[in-house]
């Protein structure tokens, strides 16, 4: 006779936890090592001379939307 699915041991998957410790870890301001907090409170760069030459390019090229 099989056994039931209650008789089975319950196994977790890693794959919640690591998104559970993910999203702790961003929160956690005090405990994250201070390089990453130092990266999360930079802002991002401007636009740089390459990706305005794209954009004119691609409007050039007739590429409106």
């Amino acid at each position: 006779m099989s056994r039931k699915q209650l008789d089975h041991e319950r196994v977790q998957t890693p794959g919640r936890m690591k998104a559970f410790t993910r999203l702790d870890r961003i929160r956690a301001g005090e405990a994250s090592h201070p390089n990453i907090r130092l990266l999360t409170r930079r802002g991002r760069k401007g636009r740089t001379d390459a990706s305005i030459v794209k954009q004119f390019l691609r409007i050039d090229r007739g590429y409106l939307a």
